[in-house]
């Protein structure tokens, strides 16, 4: 497996971290939809995690396929490890 360098934990622990605040807020916002302050945290998290994941796919390719992520050529899809292999 190729050896990965340090800073692509670093981000992918951030992205972690960032969908984990996510999946919470998501969930309390299920049962107080009207908690604005709630929904400004999750609309900033949401571009916060927007703006991990486009510089984590810049620098270390796709996080997902089927269209979800984008990719320069070559196509880095086949390349591993993936992320859920680390």
């Amino acid at each position: 497996m190729k050896q990965l360098p340090k800073e692509y934990y670093t981000r992918l622990e951030e992205l972690q971290a960032l969908d984990f605040a996510l999946v919470e807020l998501n969930l309390y916002l299920d049962t107080h939809p009207d908690d604005q302050a709630a929904i400004e945290q999750y609309n900033t998290f949401v571009h916060a995690r927007k703006k991990v994941k486009r510089a984590f796919e810049k620098q270390f390719g796709p996080l997902t396929n089927f269209g979800h992520s984008y990719s320069p050529t070559p196509f880095q899809w086949k390349e591993p490890p993936w992320p859920w292999q680390v």
